[in-house]
């Protein structure tokens, strides 16, 4: 049987190994990677992706989109989501635009093979006519990438967790990840607060010698349909207590989402609400030791067919970033 050509399409470099690292060591492939829907689309078209393996959150052209351009230009690639965005409507939407399963990330080698089998795409494994094509992408994997990987797949639990509470379709970016010195994130935080009224829920956890403060920045003008969508009509049940409980259900998520991944456990403080001008400055005042270099997470979640959308920020202390290395070290090799 003839070597498969197959398409790896994901941004994270990480992601794409762990992918070829899953594969059936029998499977008889020819590896391609591509890092956006574009360039999965242009391998495909010079017949490098026969079987497609797909992420769905990407920059430039996201898996949905590729999805949507492959159905239109009619190419016939045999297509297999692996994605962190694990929400019932991710799958379903993905299913009806012509993927041919659903595997969350990451992937699993056993269920991968499984998959694979049962779609009838290896063919006669474990009797190759000739060694397999080299599959290892040469590149090495920065922290940067891993960390943003690791928590692309929290993010996307937390997302599935947010749209089961809300009955929502949760939009899902590319998470930024960037050390900034502390007058970097004292302007990024300005930068943010200066273009709206916003409100700030601030959470503390540590865990393993991690440690950091999660704020999640919600727009004021939003609150409103934010108060509808989880259908509060109760009068004692304030504005206050709403952000609390979202920020308990997002931040923790996303927390549980990465302990589970590096193999630790977070202890979370109790969620407080913030005045978003003083409290923010004093956050950031307590703790300027800790946070002279920060490592700062960015995750911009909106919710489609609303007008409403928050920001998630971690902040990890400079110490911890050695620990998290430590931790992502067997992922990255």
């Amino acid at each position: 049987m003839p070597t498969i050509p197959l398409l790896i399409c994901d941004d994270s470099n990480m992601a794409r190994k762990q992918l070829i690292r899953a594969l059936p060591a029998d499977w008889d492939v020819s590896v391609t990677t591509a890092t956006n829907g574009h360039e999965g689309l242009q391998a495909i078209r010079q017949g490098l992706g026969q079987v497609v393996l797909l992420d769905l959150t990407m920059p430039d052209m996201d898996g949905y989109q590729a999805l949507a351009a492959m159905r239109a230009e009619n190419l016939q690639a045999k297509v297999i989501v692996v994605s962190g965005d694990v929400q019932e409507e991710a799958v379903r939407r993905t299913l009806e635009l012509g993927a041919l399963a659903f595997l969350k990330k990451p992937a699993d080698p056993v269920e991968l093979q499984q998959t694979l089998e049962r779609l009838g795409l290896l063919g006669a494994t474990g009797q190759p006519t000739h060694a397999p094509a080299p599959r290892v992408e040469h590149s090495t994997i920065s922290f940067q990438d891993a960390f943003r990987e690791t928590v692309n797949v929290a993010m996307g639990r937390a997302a599935a967790l947010l749209a089961r509470v809300l009955g929502v379709f949760v939009q899902l970016p590319v998470p930024n990840v960037n050390m900034l010195e502390v007058g970097e994130l004292h302007m990024a935080l300005a930068d943010a607060q200066a273009n709206d009224r916003l409100t700030a829920v601030c959470q503390g956890y540590i865990g393993g010698g991690i440690a950091g403060e999660a704020l999640l920045l919600f727009h004021d003008s939003e609150l409103c349909d934010m108060a509808q969508l989880m259908k509060i009509d109760d009068r004692d049940y304030s504005e206050m207590e709403m952000l609390l409980d979202l920020s308990s259900i997002l931040i923790g998520a996303c927390l549980s989402g990465i302990a589970e991944q590096i193999d630790i456990a977070f202890s979370q403080g109790h969620p407080q609400v913030l005045d978003v001008h003083s409290g923010i400055e004093e956050l950031i005042r307590i703790n300027q030791q800790r946070w002279k270099k920060t490592l700062a997470v960015e995750i911009s979640y909106s919710l489609e067919g609303h007008n409403v959308h928050f920001d998630l920020l971690m902040l990890f202390t400079e110490d911890s970033v050695e620990r998290l290395s430590r931790k992502l070290a067997y992922l990255m090799s």
